[in-house]
């Protein structure tokens, strides 16, 4: 029995749409107003989803860093992975928090959870599928190839959009230079995600161009004008607490024109 809805294609804006209802509902309740670095596991108590670390066994022979059991309503973190940093933990519960909005059928889910409860169901009824994460294979999406890949990249996509909305990265980069490593890391580190989901993000907001192979930085077509940021006056160091009381703005304001299948880590989305 599957809980996951039927295979959808979703556009960008769609799906940075629905990160940013989400992070609008959280702002409507103060106990769960975001800050950032956003810490990913009150946006999945907001959602009344659990996290856990647990182990998680290989699937395939392939290690999984991750899962969702929708019926449980609950995201496993593999803990014999010990080298998940920070941000990369923070990008994995982002991306299982992806599936949950976008791929499961929650009304399903919680309907067969009532049915069980009345004993109306087997307590033992196994839901297919569960979602999980490989920390293999990269994935960007070019490379899709079947429905399987696309909500791979759907959910990722999801993910950067949720830790990395458009008017805090916004705020970041004021007064810094975009084509710099440097300032790059900084961003990262104040908005608590890897070098690799920023420029990723980046280079899909049309912002900067780093050809494959290369570790230069090319401004894009649609970056922020440096010299505005320098007009402002902001420097490159800068208090990370200041930017913890920021509200989420308005959806015009974030930039958006108003069944075991498993993830992939360190997904770029172009």
């Amino acid at each position: 029995m599957s809980v996951i809805k039927p295979h959808q294609y979703y556009h960008k804006e769609e799906i940075e749409k629905q990160a940013n209802d989400l992070l609008r509902r959280m702002q409507e309740t103060p106990k769960f107003s975001p800050r950032w670095p956003l810490d990913v596991t009150r946006v999945a108590d907001f959602l009344d989803l659990a996290v856990v670390w647990d182990s998680i066994p290989p699937e395939n022979g392939e290690p999984i860093s991750a899962r969702i059991l929708p019926l449980e309503r609950l995201i496993e973190i593999n803990e014999d992975i010990l080298n998940l940093s920070e941000g990369y933990a923070a990008s994995t519960i982002a991306h299982e928090i992806g599936h949950w909005v976008l791929h499961v059928d929650q009304d399903k889910a919680d309907c067969l959870v009532e049915q069980m409860e009345l004993g109306l169901l087997d307590n033992e009824l196994t839901v297919e599928p569960s979602l999980c994460r490989h920390t293999s294979v990269g994935l960007n999406k070019s490379s899709v190839n079947n429905q399987i890949d696309w909500r791979e990249w759907q959910a990722q996509y999801f993910a950067s959009c949720l830790l990395m909305p458009r008017h805090i990265l916004e705020k970041k980069r004021v007064g810094r230079d975009l084509t710099n490593w440097r300032h790059l890391y900084a961003m990262a580190d104040e908005i608590g995600v890897t070098i690799s989901n920023l420029t990723n993000r980046l280079q899909n907001l049309g912002w900067i161009h780093i050809p494959e192979g290369s570790r230069q930085i090319y401004l894009g077509s649609a970056a922020p004008s440096r010299k505005k940021s320098k007009e402002i006056g902001v420097g490159l160091e800068s208090d990370r607490s200041s930017f913890t009381e920021l509200p989420i703005l308005g959806f015009n304001e974030y930039g958006v024109n108003n069944n075991h299948h498993c993830d992939r880590t360190d997904f770029s989305v172009f």
